[in-house]
């Protein structure tokens, strides 16, 4: 797989998570997934983005920066949003709030595997 059919597989995720396209989900994202050392499984990782999705009604992930080194990826995605209520243990209460996630992957067999997340709750903190 070259870098850029890498990088097209991994915009295919993200426009999976936008669209909410849930039925598709296994296409990108393993049955064993990993999220931050923990495993979630294919039905806890989905479980976790509908919450997100319930939690932040117009949720849409934004890649500001991809880097592709097969088996992994390194992306910074951006966020702008109107979470309902708490977020991040942060009381947003539906505030307009811009901020940015750095997320790392590692793809076993064409699918995502392993996630690293670390979300700027600063800059969430700072705004409201």
């Amino acid at each position: 797989m070259t870098d850029k059919d890498f990088a097209d597989l991994y915009r295919g995720y993200i426009a999976c998570l936008n669209d909410q396209d849930w039925a598709k989900l296994g296409d990108f994202v393993g049955d064993e997934v990993q999220h931050n050392g923990e495993m979630l499984g294919l039905s806890g990782y989905r479980r976790m983005l509908e919450g997100d999705f319930e939690a932040i009604p117009d949720l849409r992930f934004n890649i500001e920066l991809l880097v592709c080194q097969p088996p992994r990826m390194a992306a910074r995605l951006h966020f702008d949003c109107h979470p309902k209520g708490v977020l991040f243990g942060l009381p947003v209460n539906g505030k307009r709030v811009s901020f940015a996630e750095n997320v790392f992957y590692e793809f076993g067999e064409g699918r995502i595997r392993e996630v690293w997340s670390v979300i700027d709750k600063a800059e969430i903190q700072a705004q409201i």
